[in-house]
């Protein structure tokens, strides 16, 4: 059975003028459930291996049902994809060899550096980049038969959508245009690109650096070096140099640079010149030639170093025969490795490939940015040799909300690495990174020390007390936060209609902050700093001071303490009071007090009546907020700020509405769109395919610094989480469906479990969580107040 999106307004319109929120989420559950697909109960996942179910181009594209995507986007812009990559890497590598069909050094035309668009007709080429890689990699490299141009003016190909093939370490297209076959895969630290070319004397490739200076260089018949001078060196972590090495001599060069002194454009602009073997400047940039018969191949093979000596040595150590066949197995192997430790029966094929394609996205940070051994640029900018696998920063007001739990599961050995390079990275500039809002570094290394992770966490604790306490740090505000505990906002001239850019989100920033604190506190209390953690504890409490109850929403204030007004909770913000958010999605934003919330909102019954009321009232926002889509009703399940809250109802007695809600967000808004492929807003590093991973599961760490998961209704009949420890977490859903997603009944290793949570201590050494399922829900099943997830508020 079917029912139309707008047969489905009309009824629930109806509905919501009788009954209320409350019974419009009831029918929003049920519609949720008609008309899928029956899983395959009792069947084997599939005689595939679970690395060939993954497809990286999942999240390459938008989202394209009206009523997921709200107001979105602006005129003139596309709608937000997931942004990530289909290119070629390793899991959490330093380097991916991509294809690019966004031309971002004429323009951000989604808003980020991304390289690949889904729904984009044309390639301006592929990248090998290093720890820059993306949209604005260097270099650029595209294999051109005929005439080319100069770049920032990319000779651009169509491509046979039919032939292009993504699989973990690999990616496949036909460029219609030149009759050229396009292959790339990859080692940790080089890319490998095969191109495939038809019978031509003037079969190219084009190769240039893509930033406002560099030099470029052609050595001898067989290679191509560089050096970027312009950008962000400091972010080159794989270093400014790179070696492409050619796996045939070429039979004619010559190298070309922008004209940056020509005033207006035409033909004869551009500074190209055969057989010269050096150039510096704009766009900087060589092609070379090859004559070819039909079916013959080129490889190309590219590492970036702080020298040309040092990328030619990770060419030979990486990658010394050019051997692509090999190369590919090896990350195939890779991955395939990492797949295997999450194993998933019954579900439906498409349920399958999104889960194994999350679950690659999962791993897309942070990268790796030096092996032990090797060498690697410092915050502190010296270049210096790696004492143990250095990765790059977390992304932590993305990832840090799940992918960080999901790592500490499956890779604990790896986050000791991690924290370790957090750790140093705050040696060596002062303090424990941030990333861009709030400062949650702290969630890291107190939910790591809860799930039993060794690690010294007494010094790591000396930098996230100095984040917390010194307002020259990266805590923005922190002064008027420790006098006033919370954070005003000026309100802008005029009071421009949202979204305003310009604010301090002083709101949603107290708010992370408290919930930082509560962190804060946990680690000072085991580390036996009594007085700190009496002080962060007071401080947690900081969200109550943004919850005006006159309106029954967290709510912006000014220096003076006056709320701030007109305030719409419907309306997203973005930077003004919150960030990148309405008031409705804001309000959630408790995980560590989840209970005191809802005593702020009068109690559990009101609580429940609340988030019913915002999976049920309609998005009618008069701003745009570019981040905010995948919606049900005030929901967005397409930026971070409110999606744990569908998990909210095991605090309130209702869980069998998480487990609708998490089935209903599951099915629409991850590959529900004509490719298949999208995803409800950008990823973040990983981050919105982690909650596909976690949730598809069946649980979710509202908050990733404590050692609890609440529970959800996993998609799949049965998972077995090969964890880090060696042990084996596995949980069976009998008789499991579209339409059986509810709860009855559930045993922890043959005990009855009534909880709607569990705890990292239940499953440390292994476990089997059997759910019954069923579909009608069990009302009585989690509903005891005493079941409840615990909360900073003890009542």
């Amino acid at each position: 059975m079917t029912l139309s999106f707008e047969r489905f307004r009309r009824c629930t319109s109806s509905i919501f003028k009788r009954h209320g929120a409350a019974a419009i989420v009831l029918a929003i559950f049920a519609v949720g459930s008609m008309g899928a697909g029956r899983a395959q109960n009792g069947l084997a996942s599939s005689a595939v291996s679970s690395v060939d179910e993954a497809n990286p181009l999942v999240g390459t594209a938008p989202l394209d049902r009206p009523e997921l995507i709200g107001n979105s986007p602006p005129p003139g812009e596309p709608l937000y994809s997931g942004m990530t990559s289909p290119g070629a890497s390793l899991p959490q590598s330093a380097t991916e060899a991509t294809p690019v069909n966004l031309n971002v050094d004429l323009s951000y035309p989604a808003g980020v550096g991304m390289s690949y668009y889904y729904t984009n007709p044309t390639m301006i080429g592929f990248t090998g980049g290093g720890s820059t890689y993306g949209g604005r990699a260097a270099p650029m490299i595209m294999p051109v038969v005929g005439d080319w141009t100069v770049p920032p003016d990319y000779t651009q190909s169509y491509y046979d959508k039919a032939s292009e093939k993504a699989s973990p370490g690999y990616y496949a297209v036909d460029l219609a245009t030149f009759h050229t076959r396009v292959e790339l895969t990859a080692t940790q630290r080089t890319s490998l690109m095969r191109f495939t070319f038809p019978a031509s004397h003037r079969s190219n490739v084009i190769l240039n650096l893509r930033r406002p200076d560099g030099d470029v260089e052609v050595v001898g018949d067989h290679t191509i070096r560089g050096v970027t001078k312009g950008g962000h060196l400091r972010d080159d972590s794989e270093g400014p140099w790179f070696v492409a090495e050619f796996s045939r001599p070429f039979t004619a060069f010559g190298t070309f640079r922008a004209d940056r002194q020509h005033e207006g454009y035409g033909i004869g602009d551009a500074d190209v010149q055969a057989n010269r073997r050096a150039v510096s400047g704009s766009y900087a940039g060589a092609y070379v030639r090859f004559d070819t018969k039909a079916g013959e191949q080129v490889l190309v093979r590219v590492a970036h170093g702080h020298s040309a000596d040092e990328a030619e040595q990770r060419l030979r150590d990486e990658d010394p025969d050019s051997n692509f066949e090999r190369v590919h197995a090896q990350a195939r192997a890779a991955w395939a490795q990492l797949f295997d430790r999450v194993e998933v029966t019954g579900g439906t094929p498409k349920q399958r490939m999104l889960f194994y394609s999350t679950l690659y996205h999962s791993f897309a940070s942070p990268r790796l940015v030096a092996r032990k051994g090797d060498h690697f640029v410092g915050e502190d900018g010296k270049v210096q040799v790696a004492a143990y696998d250095r990765y790059g920063p977390v992304p932590y007001w993305d990832t840090g909300r799940n992918q960080i739990t999901l790592l500490m599961l499956l890779e604990p050995k790896v986050v000791q690495d991690i924290m370790r390079s957090e750790l140093d990275r705050a040696r060596e500039h002062g303090y424990m990174d941030t990333s861009f809002h709030g400062d949650h570094a702290v969630f890291l290394y107190d939910g790591a020390w809860q799930r039993g992770i060794p690690f010294d966490y007494a010094a790591a604790y000396e930098y996230l007390r100095k984040n917390a306490t010194d307002p020259k740090g990266p805590r923005g505000y922190l002064a008027e936060y420790m006098k006033n505990g919370w954070i005003s906002d000026i309100v802008p001239p005029g009071n421009p209609s949202p979204p305003y850019a310009g604010g301090k989100a002083g709101a949603a920033t107290t708010l992370e902050y408290a919930w930082d604190d509560h962190a804060l506190a946990d680690v000072a209390q085991r580390l036996g700093k009594t007085d700190d953690a009496q002080m962060f504890l007071r401080r947690a409490a900081n969200y109550r001071n943004v919850f005006d109850p006159s309106v029954g929403f967290v709510r912006g204030r000014t220096e003076d303490g006056k709320w701030i007004s007109p305030f719409d909770p419907g309306e997203p913000y973005y930077n003004f009071m919150m960030k990148e958010a309405s008031g409705w999605s804001t309000l959630w934003l408790v995980p560590h007090d989840v209970r005191g919330l809802a005593n702020l909102l009068g109690g559990r019954d009101a609580f429940s009546a609340k988030l019913d009321a915002f999976f049920s009232t309609p998005y009618t926002a008069k701003g745009i907020c570019r981040d905010c889509t995948g919606l049900i009703g005030q929901y967005v399940q397409g930026n971070q700020p409110d999606q744990q809250a569908a998990y909210l109802y095991a605090w309130s007695g209702q869980p069998w509405k998480t487990q609708a809600l998490t089935r209903r967000i599951l099915a629409d808004m991850y590959g529900s769109d004509a490719s298949g492929y999208a995803f409800p807003g950008m990823d973040d590093q990983g981050s919105t395919s982690s909650w596909y991973v976690l949730s598809a599961m069946g649980f979710y760490p509202v908050d990733p610094s404590s050692p609890d998961y609440i529970m959800g209704s996993p998609i799949f009949d049965r998972v077995r989480l090969h964890m880090g420890n060696g042990k084996i977490f596995e949980i069976v859903a009998q008789d499991n469906s579209a339409t059986n997603m509810y709860i009855q009944s559930a045993t922890l290793n043959g005990k009855p479990w009534n909880k709607p949570w569990f705890s990292h201590a239940d499953i440390a050494n292994g476990a089997t969580l059997v759910l019954t399922m069923g579909p009608e829900p069990n009302k009585a099943w989690g509903a005891d107040l005493r079941d409840a997830p615990p909360s900073m508020s003890a009542q």
